[in-house]
């Protein structure tokens, strides 16, 4: 499928606290402690390399899908705040992670042109493959944790939402190389078993109409 325009970020219906997130915890939900299983706080507050991850529990290889890959002159308040942090002009790109016939992840990223077109060379190979090749040393820092909805990830992981999502920076000699939101499927539960302890929990609804 060739790419399309850039989708709008997906909606937050929940944001966990920067503190929160820096100590490696997961914040509160409604008042009540958010009960993230472990291996999902793994997957969501850890450093590693969801790639890997997805490879590892699946026995799958990750195969990339491109939605769109263009400059973004104005990433707006939909943007995680690091972003501010990147060199102008920007490139923002958009895509599934798939491993086999199931889709498992979306994920946004935005770049300094110069970077991208240095290590985007390769549109379909997933960003740490990218980023790694000659082993050369990066280092993640996880900025945030959120609850996100939005009609085209509804869509494309066949599972209504709410759905689990952060993002991160990597980077490589001290400086910010790029800013990456993932959402996760909840298919991921076929492995990693339920995101959350609590059934009872609540979340407050937003109009998407907006989103295209």
């Amino acid at each position: 499928m060739p790419p399309t325009k850039l989708w709008p970020s997906p909606l937050p219906l929940w944001q966990a606290p920067p503190e929160a997130v820096a100590a490696g915890l997961c914040g509160q939900l409604d008042g009540e402690r958010a009960a993230l299983s472990g291996p999902w706080r793994l997957l969501l507050l850890g450093d590693g390399s969801p790639t890997r991850h997805l490879q590892s529990l699946t026995g799958l290889a990750v195969e990339v899908e491109v939605i769109a890959m263009e400059a973004d002159a104005d990433p707006g308040g939909e943007a995680p705040v690091e972003v501010e942090e990147l060199d102008r002009p920007l490139l923002r790109r958009q895509v599934w992670l798939r491993c086999g016939t199931q889709t498992l992840a979306w994920a946004e990223s935005w770049w300094n042109q110069t970077q991208a077109d240095r290590h985007l060379q390769e549109r379909s190979q997933p960003i740490w493959r990218s980023l790694t090749a000659n082993r050369a040393e990066l280092y993640r820092e996880v900025d945030g944790l959120a609850l996100v909805e939005a009609p085209a990830l509804e869509a494309g992981f066949g599972r209504p939402g709410p759905y689990w999502s952060r993002h991160y920076r990597f980077f490589r000699g001290g400086r910010e190389l790029t800013v990456i939101r993932e959402v996760f499927s909840p298919a991921l539960e076929r492995w990693l078993g339920p995101a959350q302890h609590t059934a009872s929990l609540q979340f407050p609804t937003k109009d998407t109409s907006g989103y295209n």
